[in-house]
């Protein structure tokens, strides 16, 4: 079976049972989601198949160890590149600021571009919901996430856009772009 064909059912049933925050859309749709975007910059499967499977680890508490062993060295990689460390006992709205900065040294130090392009298709789909969201509701709906300001994860996500930069001519980018001024301004 080829990598992203397993990848899609490993992660449908990984996440089996579980909606997005804010909706009832089953959350599979959102892994989904992040390949798509992904195949828009590469033809890559495993870089695919690590879009499909970049919340396993962070959100079904699946074992790094065991995609390693199912999916090899390559897709692990990315798939921890892109999972936060949740051992901290504090809650979630508590270590926000911190994981993200985390993340966004890994993100920054990284030179390979399989880290940068699932980076972008995961965070070009979240940016797609928050979108939605905004438009719906304003700035009413931050209040239903861990970090409730608004000018934090703004801070987050225009810190990634710089940190992709090399992708700056791919469609995918330049809506990214488009997203993050709507929502959080230029």
């Amino acid at each position: 079976m080829d990598v992203l064909d397993k990848a899609i059912q490993f992660a449908v049933q990984a996440h089996e049972g579980q909606n997005r925050k804010l909706s009832d859309t089953p959350y599979i749709l959102h892994p989904l989601e992040v390949a798509s975007i992904i195949s828009t910059m590469t033809d890559n499967r495993e870089i695919m198949a690590a879009g499909v499977l970049h919340d396993v680890i962070e959100d079904c508490g699946v074992d790094p160890a065991l995609i390693r062993e199912q999916f090899g060295p390559r897709v692990s990689a990315l798939v921890q590149s892109d999972s936060e460390d949740r051992l901290d006992p504090r809650p979630p709205a508590e270590t926000w600021v911190e994981r993200k900065a985390d993340s966004l040294l890994m993100l920054e130090h990284t030179k390979d571009m399989g880290v940068k392009i699932m980076w972008l298709g995961d965070k070009l789909s979240n940016m797609r919901s928050f979108y939605r969201y905004y438009k719906q509701y304003g700035n009413e709906f931050w209040k239903d996430l861990n970090q409730k300001d608004p000018a934090k994860h703004g801070w987050y996500y225009k810190t990634i856009a710089k940190h992709l930069g090399e992708l700056k001519e791919t469609f995918a980018y330049k809506e990214y772009i488009w997203l993050l001024e709507e929502v959080f301004g230029k």
